[in-house]
């Protein structure tokens, strides 16, 4: 007799309430139930654009790693290196497996001289828990991991008039510089607040006790902002616009432009990795993945991340194909018709002989094809 497995239900972050009063347009993304929209992706889009939004990001994953071998298991796992960072520093960087492939992008936060902080995305924070444990297993590392998703908070900020907002109540966060964070007390709540984002604007992301979030973002709204609908210079966005945003500022997003079988400088993350991490400190030690992306600098690339401008207002999907005349020379990875831009934009892996800017390709749409320039990314840069 055949048995089914009951679906498991949606995690739900501590603003779930929040989206469902504010008319969310609430869907499944990696287990979690979280606002698509609240109303229209492409309003969104420009409200960040023009002014700011205000996303809850807490379905990704926050990991806390303290003790004497915290930042030397970091250096092993991260592309990018921890050695030198200051505490108030975050630095983005990828963790990869031994064939040079992306388990995840992630971003790593020092916070003291042997406790740091790394947000990873949702889709891969179980998988990362996993490889983390082997190593420190593997290695005999001496360190404290703690899964810090549950019981913690995430939203990000972002657009131009948020640091014009946040000046009003804060004189030391509009200051930080990029990639910078600081800590403050709030009453009885202990916020990290970083100059960080993922949408080509200006902004923060804040991380609190998950307990508060209800509180914490009607307070955000009514300091800087308002409801949907409302005549404010920030309001809540949801994860379409977010999409779209990054796409625009040419920002790799896992399972798009990065997997498990691409490698981080295909995907023009060269400042996110140290090839030569360890030589000049053997204290620092090699990451996992080096020799790998070593000998792939060296053999040069086969195809690399690109930006296409399509022609008509039709937009491409992932994995449609790239041609040159009659020769596939591509994928495409993400696409989307730019609301900023007004025409449709892919990035796509594009042969290295054909990802020339301003070389003339075509997308195979189905049924028909359409022309498409190489373009530079990103796409959008703020003004």
């Amino acid at each position: 007799m055949a048995t089914t497995t009951a679906p498991q239900a949606l995690l739900h972050t501590p603003f779930h309430q929040f989206h469902i009063d504010h008319g969310g347009k609430m869907v499944d993304f990696a287990g979690w139930e979280m606002p698509l929209h609240y109303g229209s992706i492409i309003a969104e889009h420009h409200q960040v654009r023009n002014s700011g939004g205000m996303f809850d990001v807490s379905h990704m994953g926050r990991l806390r790693f303290s003790g004497r071998d915290a930042r030397k298991f970091l250096d092993r796992v991260c592309t990018r290196q921890i050695f030198d960072m200051t505490p108030g520093q975050a630095r983005y960087s990828i963790v990869c497996n031994h064939q040079g492939g992306c388990r995840d992008d992630v971003l790593v936060y020092r916070l003291s001289e042997a406790e740091f902080i790394m947000v990873c995305n949702a889709s891969n924070r179980l998988k990362l828990i996993d490889h983390f444990n082997q190593v420190k297993a593997a290695e005999s590392m001496v360190f404290k991991m703690a899964d810090e998703t549950a019981s913690t908070a995430m939203v990000a900020v972002q657009g131009p008039k948020v640091m014009e907002m946040i000046s009003k109540f804060s004189t030391e966060v509009p200051t930080l510089k990029r990639y910078r964070f600081v800590e403050k007390n709030l009453i009885f709540v202990k916020l990290t607040i970083s100059r960080t984002g993922y949408t080509g604007e200006d902004g923060v992301e804040v991380i609190f006790p998950g307990k508060f979030g209800g509180e914490i973002a009607k307070m955000m709204l009514s300091k800087m902002g308002g409801a949907p609908g409302s005549d404010s210079p920030i309001k809540p966005a949801g994860l379409g616009a977010r999409d779209s945003l990054r796409l625009e500022a040419g920002m790799a997003l896992y399972g798009h432009e990065i997997t498990e079988d691409i490698d981080p400088l295909s995907a023009n993350l060269n400042f996110a990795i140290k090839l030569d991490k360890s030589d000049d400190n053997p204290e620092i030690g090699r990451f996992i993945g080096q020799d790998a992306l070593q000998k792939i600098s060296r053999q040069g690339l086969k195809r690399k991340l690109t930006g296409l401008k399509l022609e008509g207002k039709r937009s491409a999907r992932q994995d449609m194909k790239v041609l040159k005349g009659s020769k596939e020379v591509g994928a495409v990875s993400s696409a989307c018709l730019s609301p900023t831009l007004g025409y449709p934009i892919a990035m796509a892996y594009v042969d290295v002989a054909e990802a020339q800017p301003g070389a003339s390709l075509q997308i195979d749409l189905g049924k028909t094809t359409v022309e498409a320039q190489v373009v530079p990314l990103p796409f959008y840069k703020p003004k």
